[in-house]
Parts: C-alpha cells; sequence; structure tokens
C-alpha cells in the first residue's frame, strides 16, 4: 500500500473545524459505532503493541448516574448530557498480554516488578490511545469532548473495583450541538513550539 495525503476535508474532519463539544444534540450513538470507533483505533502503534488502554463507554442512564458523583461541577451538565461517555482507563497489568500481543521477544519479563516502568508505559501509551480514540471518533463522523475534572478513585470504585486499572480521561461522545462552542482558542505557531535542527 501507498500511502497518499488525504483530502483537505478530511484534515479538517479531524483538526481544523474540529471542536470540543460541551453540549450535544440529542441523537442516539449506535453501540455498532463504538465497535467501529474501536475497531479504527486499536491498529494505531503503541511501544512492543502494548496497548493498555481499556475502555467503558456508559450509556445508560443507571451508569451516568454511577459515573455522575465522580465529576467535578463544571464538568456535569455536559457528561450527563451526552449520547456516551468513553472512560479510557489505563491496565497497570497491561504486559500479561505481551506474550500474545508482542510474541517476537519476552517483553513480558521487561516489565515484571519493575512498577516505574509499568507507569510510565502506561500512562504514556494509554494517553496514546485515547488520543486515536479521538482520532477515530471523528473520522466516523462522531464529536468529543474529552476532559479531566473527575475523582479518579470515584471512578474506579464505581466501574472497575476489581481491576488494575487507573482512570486517565473521560471523553464525551456524540453530534455535538454548535451553540455550546466556546470561541476558538489560539494555537501556537510553529515557531513557538518547534525546531528543525
Amino acid at each position: 500500500m501507498t500511502n497518499t495525503k488525504i483530502s483537505g476535508d478530511a484534515l479538517s474532519q479531524l483538526f481544523g473545524d474540529a471542536r470540543t463539544y460541551n453540549g450535544w444534540l440529542e441523537r442516539d450513538v449506535d453501540d455498532s459505532l463504538l465497535k467501529d470507533v474501536y475497531s479504527q483505533m486499536k491498529w494505531a502503534p503503541t511501544s512492543a503493541n502494548c496497548s493498555p488502554a481499556r475502555l467503558i463507554f456508559v450509556k445508560g442512564d443507571a451508569a451516568k448516574q454511577k459515573l455522575k458523583p465522580a465529576l467535578d461541577d463544571g464538568n456535569v451538565d455536559k457528561t450527563m448530557g451526552a449520547p456516551v461517555v468513553a472512560i479510557i482507563a489505563n491496565d497497570m497489568e497491561f504486559y500479561e498480554k505481551l506474550p500474545e500481543l508482542f510474541p517476537h521477544a519476552d517483553a513480558k519479563s521487561w516489565f515484571v516488578g519493575n512498577d516505574d516502568l509499568i507507569k510510565e508505559t502506561a500512562m504514556r501509551n494509554g494517553t496514546l490511545q485515547g488520543a486515536y480514540l479521538i482520532m477515530a471518533a471523528r473520522a466516523l463522523g462522531l464529536d468529543c469532548g474529552p476532559m479531566s475534572g473527575f475523582d479518579k478513585q470515584k471512578v474506579k470504585e464505581a466501574f472497575f473495583p476489581d481491576e488494575n486499572w487507573e482512570a486517565n480521561f473521560l471523553c464525551n461522545l456524540g453530534y455535538g450541538d454548535p451553540e455550546s462552542l466556546f470561541d476558538r482558542a489560539p494555537r501556537l505557531d510553529f515557531d513557538e513550539a518547534c525546531e528543525i535542527l
């Protein structure tokens, strides 16, 4: 396969025109679309294919009520109004899957007993996978509202108390209400953020 530049419209959908939404249209997100989002994001790279991200898609009213006490006050309305809230968590025992995911070497042995490396690897790669989720969701026509502003321990207790997972961030998903957007904030220019050496 030869890679070619994607269209300007596609780039705009992923980046230029994409926004972080604070309000949502009353339009359902089908479970099959969430499965499609994962089916795309899972192919993006992580170190040693470690794939530490674990996702919980919170859709139903009962599940949202479990999530609500963990949210900072400023995030309650926009999150309760979102059709779906993705909890992006990091599996701190991701290395147990490495014999399957990275059979080229004994990668599991790199991590067993090395807590600092486990934490660093899980955070870096789980966050990458969360970004891939945003790109896949946008590519498939969804709008996103990624955020911090929640109690990680409360999320763990409510949704995965028996797993060795740590909540990383939340991402509201659905079809954004344009009326909920803030004015577009500026970004740093190339010369402010980058060097070519």
